[in-house]
């Protein structure tokens, strides 16, 4: 396997392959999301604006695919801002503020995307047969190294690819930082083979380990697996609802084709053990449900727990009066059958005392008729479907 240079300018297709997987997240702090929910969250703090953030994406997009410099993205950013008509970013003012962030966005992207092309390259089996041992490296160069990565660096730490350290030491590791991983065959003479004591230490300020900057204690690339609903069900990002409606036709598109319904419905269905719910989206047209059933939704996210499919399944057959079994690609209907419904009503209260709606759609001749539960909550917000029922017409 080819390995490449490291530097910024010379891409390859591992390194494009990550970045371009991710979906754009309106955010408005850099800390909206952390660690792992970056592997699949592309983000610019306090850019809430579908269109804006478009934008910044392909103008980072354009420097890792073409190897452009920084200079080139500030010129491309500096158009973006005009263009988009964004202020109060920070930074924004002063030369030295804007030189300041444009460096941020450029250099956060473009190490990380690195680091995870890296680490796929790295990871590979077949690679792994070879090269099972990975080498910490600093940056020599830089102005102003930090210690303990200067440590890691000068003991020639090397360990295996699934040591613990990794998970979290995974080279970047702060801002600014220009430290990288190198494969090896095995330990070499002089070369230390285990972490110096405390390497685990948490630093109460960061919340990450002593020497690594908060949101940096993760190992880029180790987490493209991780499911989109995944991530949102384990609360990794939550949203303001003034961005809900903007994203969440994006949001829909990128599940639609990456974590359908679908699949997951068939996991559960064969693997009884799976708990967690599939994320469905958010339901843009919350003020047409709000005027229904007198129920405000925004922010609320929609999911397809996992018992539903096991419950529809033994339930719906059937009836003698038009209504059919359920197959696994009706659930990727579900989501359209409420955010375009041709109804939507207020539903009898749940076994569980909560508030229903029922919307209901007709689809290719037949009509589909969906009960979401409404499970309030000051920030995890979920509308689940409890039942799902065809019927021809």
């Amino acid at each position: 396997m080819n390995m490449p240079a490291f530097g910024f300018n010379t891409p390859f297709a591992e390194q494009l392959d990550f970045f371009r997987a991710k979906l754009n997240l309106p955010s408005a702090r850099w800390d909206d999301i952390q660690r792992a929910a970056h592997d699949r969250a592309f983000i610019v703090a306090g850019a809430g604006k579908a269109d804006l953030l478009q934008d910044l994406r392909n103008a980072v997009d354009s420097a890792i695919n073409e190897g452009r410099g920084l200079e080139a993205f500030r010129k491309d950013f500096s158009a973006i801002v005009q263009r988009n008509g964004w202020t109060g970013w920070t930074g924004q003012g002063t030369a030295a503020g804007e030189a300041w962030r444009t460096k941020v966005i450029y250099q956060t992207n473009m190490s990380t995307s690195y680091a995870a092309g890296r680490y796929k390259q790295l990871t590979d089996p077949g690679f792994l047969t070879i090269n099972p041992y990975w080498r910490y490296v600093h940056n020599d160069s830089v102005m102003h190294p930090r210690p303990l990565h200067q440590l890691w660096g000068n003991m020639r730490l090397t360990l295996r690819y699934d040591d613990p350290f990794w998970r979290t030491h995974f080279p970047p590791n702060g801002w600014g930082c220009q430290c990288r991983v190198t494969p090896v065959d095995a330990p070499g003479e002089g070369d230390a083979t285990r972490p110096p004591s405390g390497w685990e230490a948490i630093e109460q300020k960061t919340g990450a380990q002593v020497g690594i900057d908060k949101g940096f204690d993760y190992a880029p690339g180790a987490n493209v697996d991780t499911s989109l609903r995944q991530m949102v069900s384990d609360k990794l990002i939550t949203y303001e609802p003034a961005i809900t409606k903007a994203l969440t036709r994006d949001l829909n598109r990128y599940i639609a084709a990456n974590d359908p319904a679908s699949e997951f419905a068939a996991a559960v269905l064969a693997d009884r053990s799976i708990t967690y719910p599939a994320w469905l989206g958010f339901p843009d047209n919350f003020a047409a449900i709000e005027v229904a059933t007198g129920h405000d939704l925004r922010g609320y996210m929609g999911i397809l727990p996992a018992d539903v499919p096991r419950h529809v399944e033994y339930a719906h057959g059937y009836d003698g009066a038009g209504q059919r079994p359920i197959v696994l690609s009706d659930y990727d209907q579900v989501w359209r059958v409420l955010t375009e419904a041709d109804s939507i009503d207020l539903g009898h209260a749940t076994t569980s005392g909560l508030a229903a709606i029922v919307a209901a759609k007709e689809i290719e001749g037949e009509i589909y008729r969906a009960v979401f539960e409404i499970r309030p909550g000051k920030r995890n917000r979920t509308l689940a479907l409890v039942s799902l029922v065809i019927k021809t017409k």
